[in-house]
């Protein structure tokens, strides 16, 4: 069985139709204006509408209120709610419940005790990502997409109750050694599969998701 996989920034037609013409399960539209690849709901709905039932589209939001996601969600078509700010149980909980979708937190990795720690989400939640977390010292460093990877033996051996997903750091080069040391069942790519940051190159694209499919 292939990997999965998720593209995640997708903010050009052009970069969406290489994801879907490449098998992503999953595209990712990012709701969060400090990002390079943050999109208007305008821009965003219109490459929601070309999705629609041909991949899983999933809005990224970093510690939204309830006035955002609704907002939002009153103008993009979205499948699935990325959390990947520092949104409590509770909170996930709640937003789970309140706008009836499924949902996927972002756990950031350093060492061990952060995967320990992504046991406090994994019964509020639909899906686990694990991320790398970016040290104190970067600049302008963003909650995700930043082009750094974390120690992938951390996951290795591991057992959730919801289904997971490796990112940090993913490239077409390291996705293989990455599925093999995590056991990554489903991978997310961003910063991996750009011309520089923001820009998604689709060639970077086809073969990310090439790599991802011939993984078994």
């Amino acid at each position: 069985m292939s990997v999965e996989a998720k593209i995640c920034g997708i903010n050009s037609p052009e970069a969406l139709a290489a994801a879907i013409d490449g098998g992503a399960r999953w595209v990712g539209l990012v709701f969060y204006p400090p990002s390079p690849r943050s999109l208007r709901p305008a821009a965003a709905a219109a490459l929601a509408r070309e999705a629609a039932g041909r991949t899983i589209r999933t809005g990224l939001f970093v510690d939204p209120d309830d006035a955002l996601l609704e907002a939002t969600l009153a103008e993009v078509q979205l499948d699935l709610l990325q959390l990947h700010g520092a949104e409590a149980p509770e909170r996930v909980r709640t937003i789970r419940a309140r706008f009836g979708l499924p949902v996927m937190k972002a756990i950031p990795v350093a060492g061990p005790e952060d995967i320990e720690a992504a046991h406090r989400w994994a019964d509020v939640v639909d899906r686990l990502l694990f991320d790398a977390k970016p040290p104190r010292d970067m600049k302008d460093a963003l909650p995700g997409g930043n082009a750094l990877s974390f120690d992938w033996e951390l996951l290795g051996g591991t057992r959730w109750p919801v289904p997971w997903m490796l990112s940090g750091g993913l490239t077409a080069e390291n996705l293989a050694e990455a599925a093999r040391i995590s056991g990554a069942p489903a991978v997310d790519v961003s910063s991996g599969v750009e011309a520089r940051p923001g820009v998604k190159d689709p060639k970077k694209i086809a073969e990310f998701l090439r790599v991802a499919a011939s993984l078994k």
